[in-house]
């Protein structure tokens, strides 16, 4: 049996069972009234008829004569005419008026005139009245025992009493009608109990999707285990964009704390990752913090209901700048590629002088090559550079950015005596400058330049890259993501990821990259790099 069904039950059985109580009370509490109110008209009536002078008066004189009356006289007496008229006018029982001997001097049966009462009378003699539900000649009733005083007895002794009784049947004629309100009543209530049954039955399903508590215990222990377990972050809005769910994953790479519960809107969060739970699109590219991030967003649907979003995260910090990394190596192996080429022509030319017996020709000619060094890179200055890795990467870069119509060139403050020992992230934050100035000399005017400047001094490196592009617009922030520069960002420093990571990279050593001159008077932009623990000082033995 499903649990909605057992709850349906059990509430149905619970309002059942709180109906038949109340319904007992209300009876019992009918019945009681119905009682009281009867004994309440038996107790006046006898008071009334008790109260009557010409009673009094009459039963005095029956209770001062030591005789016993006579039964014949009794019947046509006025206590007997006045006791059938109280009990025509009242629909009592019966209306007894007795002596202080309890000799019946009315009665409705006058057979039983001149006889003694068949129901205790002391106590009503002693000057009390009764009240109470007893036996008698007439059967069962309600009746009430008043006693009777004689004229002008003052405190004196009762001379008699008055015994005015309700049949049974008399006393609950409302009874029924009073049962037919109480059952309309219970009717009411099981049905508004079982309506509120069903409707808390419907909510309840429809909350949960028809899923029943076992099953909602299963799903929160996978989710608990999904959400734990996997290295994305999870984030979980309902359809009012309010977050749900957020694993400590996806909390961290946010920099989100106790999302639970807040609208995205509210939250800290790059306007990047509210337009791709917007549009429902992933992105790629997306730095918050010191982190680059993949957004994916879905929307969940369950039969045909929609039930929200759900975001994943994803950090490509790392893979971002391995990647910038391998860019690195693909120019050095671009440049590898050019010296090979370039030495193959060469021994060429040699081999075919030799062949032309032109052996002086040929001496000359690789006593040349030998002072020229293995390639001519088209970078001005580039002897400037001492370090092999960073020579051969340059020129390299000077390839590309020749065949995009840029001169590079290596600045005359140039001066390295050390040794590069971090050649991975030399070349990520050198290569993104690099890059980014030739971009921006392609679109400025000419002539088209750029200048790398190199220092070091002992472990650290300090790099200014120059280009003659069209400058840095003010209030351009150049090291921000992609979802800052959507809203108006320079359109050629920082268009993409390159110049935030090569800073993040920086910043990891204890460096930094920075913009030195947003915007010379002759056009272009200087940029400057300091990374630390990326040289090794001229006479220092390398690390074993």
């Amino acid at each position: 049996m499903r649990f909605a069904t057992r709850v349906l039950i059990l509430q149905l059985a619970t309002v059942a069972a709180v109906v038949a109580v109340c319904t007992a009370v209300f009876v019992y509490l009918g019945v009681q009234q119905l009682r009281a109110e009867s004994e309440a008209s038996a107790l006046n009536i006898a008071r009334t008829v008790a109260e009557d002078p010409e009673v009094r008066r009459i039963v005095a004189e029956f209770s001062a004569d030591p005789g016993t009356p006579d039964a014949a006289n009794l019947r046509d007496g006025q206590l007997q005419l006045i006791a059938a008229g109280v009990s025509d006018r009242t629909d009592a029982l019966f209306v007894v008026i007795a002596d202080d001997h309890g000799i019946r001097l009315a009665h409705p049966n006058q057979d039983l005139l001149g006889r003694q009462v068949s129901t205790p009378f002391e106590e009503v003699l002693a000057g009390n009245e009764v009240v109470d539900w007893e036996r008698g000649t007439l059967g069962e009733s309600a009746r009430a025992k008043v006693p009777v005083y004689a004229p002008g007895a003052g405190d004196g002794p009762p001379v008699g009493e008055v015994s005015v009784g309700f049949e049974r049947a008399s006393v609950f004629d409302d009874l029924p009608a009073l049962l037919v309100g109480i059952g309309i009543a219970v009717v009411a209530a099981l049905g508004i109990g079982a309506l509120a049954a069903l409707l808390l039955r419907r909510r309840w399903e429809r909350l949960t999707l028809g899923l029943q508590p076992e099953e909602l215990v299963g799903l929160v222990q996978n989710q608990a285990a999904v959400l734990d377990g996997v290295g994305d972050g999870v984030v979980a809005l309902d359809t009012s964009g309010v977050v749900r769910v957020c694993n400590e994953t996806a909390a961290r790479m946010l920099s989100l704390e106790d999302p639970v519960g807040r609208r995205l809107d509210d939250l800290d969060v790059p306007a990047e990752v509210r337009a791709a739970v917007a549009e429902r699109t992933p992105r790629d590219g997306i730095v918050v913090g010191d982190r680059v991030l993949y957004l994916d967003a879905h929307p969940v649907v369950r039969d045909g209901r929609p039930l929200g979003d759900v975001l994943i995260v994803r950090d490509r910090t790392d893979l971002i700048a391995v990647a910038e990394r391998l860019e690195t190596v693909r120019a050095m192996t671009g440049a590898l590629r050019v010296q090979r080429h370039e030495f193959a022509n060469r021994l060429h030319v040699a081999t075919g002088l030799l062949d032309a017996d032109r052996a002086g020709e040929a001496r000359a000619f690789l006593a040349e090559q030998l002072g020229r060094g293995p390639v001519d890179f088209p970078v001005e200055g580039l002897e400037r550079i001492t370090d092999p890795l960073l020579q051969s990467f340059v020129g390299a870069k000077a390839i590309e950015a020749g065949e995009r119509g840029v001169a590079l060139r290596i600045a005359e403050e140039t001066l390295l005596h050390g040794t590069v020992v971090g050649p991975e992230d030399v070349a990520a934050v050198v290569g993104n400058l690099v890059d980014n100035a030739i971009t921006a000399a392609v679109r400025g005017g000419e002539p088209r330049e750029v200048e790398l400047a190199l220092l070091d001094a002992g472990a650290e490196l300090v790099v200014t890259v120059a280009d003659s592009g069209p400058g840095i617009e003010p209030g351009a922030d150049v090291f921000a993501g992609r979802a800052e520069a959507a809203d108006g960002a320079d359109s050629v420093h920082g268009h993409g990821l390159g110049l935030r990571l090569s800073r993040e990279l920086a910043r990891r050593r204890g460096g930094d990259v920075w913009v030195i001159e947003p915007k010379r008077p002759d056009g272009g932009a200087v940029f400057g790099a300091r990374l630390t623990g990326v040289m090794r000082p001229a006479g220092e033995e390398p690390a074993r």
